[in-house]
């Protein structure tokens, strides 16, 4: 029988860290986010909106302003971040989610900090309140995703990747990660091998090891020994 203990799935702070390393601007993936309006309720002109896809027929709304000051605080937060001060970076997210608690950014990012720290139950706090903020953003649906999964709540993690993939059917590590699920904690290779399948043909010029883990499951070859797979944030 397959062991999903030595199958461990590691979160990847420093993917995300890399991604913070450039110029901070508002479009940038965890940079502050105003939460969007609600449906039902037209935003006015120059209104707080997230940043969504939008379809092609459907022009996107203009982003609010975000204050100099707060911009400067997540950009040092950011940057800090990036160079490994990882303390500095936290100090400065909780104080943004204190001094401008609308914005999903700073929580977003602290999720993954606390996340990577070993500090679950703070990460699944942290990220759950940026979805509450940006639920339009894919991206943070698939890192609470990986957070439900880590503390072993995998219907809440399958429930945060098929939103993930319902706002960007695009969005491929979404699809692979709801894949590992089904393979390593749901016991479903059917599905599993669907979604990896799915995640290939959306993965240009291939990935081998997802490659490896199709013939894995198509052979019945499932080992105690076999290689972890990795979440994609």
């Amino acid at each position: 029988m397959r062991s999903a203990e030595r199958r461990w799935l590691v979160p990847g702070l420093l993917t995300m860290s890399l991604t913070l390393a450039g110029c901070a601007t508002i479009n940038d993936i965890f940079a502050p986010q105003p939460k969007a309006a609600a449906p039902e309720a037209p935003a006015k002109a120059g209104a707080a909106t997230a940043a969504t896809t939008k379809p092609a027929t459907e022009p996107a709304k203009p982003e609010a302003p975000v204050d100099p000051a707060t911009q400067r605080t997540f950009d040092a937060a950011r940057q800090a971040l990036a160079a490994g001060r990882v303390a500095d970076a936290e100090r400065g997210f909780v104080a943004l989610t204190q001094s401008a608690p609308e914005f999903s950014g700073p929580y977003a990012n602290l999720g993954l900090i606390r996340r990577q720290a070993g500090q679950t139950a703070e990460a699944k706090a942290a990220l759950e309140k940026a979805v509450q903020l940006s639920p339009k953003r894919a991206d943070l649906h698939n890192q609470l995703g990986i957070t439900y999964r880590m503390t072993g709540e995998f219907a809440k993690a399958k429930s945060s990747y098929e939103q993930a993939m319902a706002l960007d059917p695009a969005y491929a590590p979404a699809v692979l990660n709801l894949g590992i699920l089904y393979d390593l904690y749901l016991w479903d290779g059917v599905r599993a091998l669907e979604l990896y399948d799915r995640y290939l043909q959306m993965t240009p010029g291939g990935d081998e090891q997802v490659q490896r883990w199709v013939r894995d499951l198509q052979n019945r070859t499932a080992r105690k020994d076999a290689a972890p797979r990795k979440e994609q944030g």
